[in-house]
């Protein structure tokens, strides 16, 4: 009987701490996942960068949020493309064109599709996907990036979830959790984009990454920032923003 005892302890010995590590690296992505994006909603103005060997781009852009459910971003410049607007309503993709005067509903075979032909996927700036609930998550351990001690977290979908990216590795800093570095690997297993957050500052009240850079892994010349001009956390958002009829009235 005591030697059953002693084998029985020796098993959750090894049992307890795999549970605290699974916990910890939820709690982490929580947290991260909850800075940028806020508890109860956010509003952004956003400019992104598109680089390219022979070419740039700039596009400038605002957005609404409200939980995980719900959010809406509207182009705001060049003019000839302002008012183009994309919607998340729970599970359903939205995207308004005010040039053509047609509303398309996005399927879910169109979200690692190139988001306005940068180097970002619909899902990255939608979100269909939620890092939190559509993932389980793994500590795999400390590294050092730009100076900074963070955690290394491996993301792997579950199954059945709406999700885009075969696994993801995910570096986030042990003291403001903010994500500066993210490796996103397609269903065979290849890396397909690398994200490094950079100009770490204060706004809107959180110590935040305020800057983005995308690199594709087979297209490292090419490169698309993302910078965030204004960041509101947790601030009134009324839900009729987020409706097919107000997203084409918006601007």
């Amino acid at each position: 009987m005591n030697s059953i005892l002693k084998y029985a302890m020796i098993a959750l010995m090894f049992c307890i701490p795999q549970v605290f590590l699974a916990q910890d690296a939820l709690e982490i992505i929580k947290k991260s996942d909850e800075k940028i994006r806020g508890i109860k909603s956010s509003y952004s103005e956003i400019k992104m960068t598109i680089l390219r060997p022979d070419w740039s781009r700039e596009i400038e852009m605002k957005g609404w949020s409200k939980g995980t459910e719900y959010s809406l971003i509207v182009v705001t410049a060049p003019s000839r493309e302002k008012g183009t607007a994309f919607l998340k309503r729970e599970n359903e993709i939205w995207n308004w064109q005010p040039t053509i005067d047609r509303v398309i509903k996005l399927p879910p075979s169109m979200m690692m599709q190139s988001w306005m032909g940068s180097d970002f996927k619909n899902d990255d700036l939608v979100r269909e996907s939620s890092i939190v609930v559509d993932y389980t998550h793994k500590l795999l351990g400390s590294e050092i990036i730009e100076g900074m001690d963070c955690y290394k977290i491996e993301l792997i979908p579950k199954e059945d979830a709406p999700v885009v990216w075969g696994r993801i590795i995910s570096w986030i800093d042990k003291e403001e959790y903010i994500q500066l570095k993210t490796e996103f690997f397609d269903e065979d297993d290849y890396l397909v984009n690398t994200m490094i957050g950079k100009d770490i500052e204060e706004m809107g009240g959180k110590i935040i990454a305020t800057t983005m850079e995308i690199i594709p892994e087979e297209e490292p010349e090419n490169k698309t920032i993302l910078h965030y001009n204004e960041l509101q956390f947790d601030i009134p958002v009324e839900d009729r923003m987020f409706s097919v009829n107000y997203m084409k009235r918006i601007k």
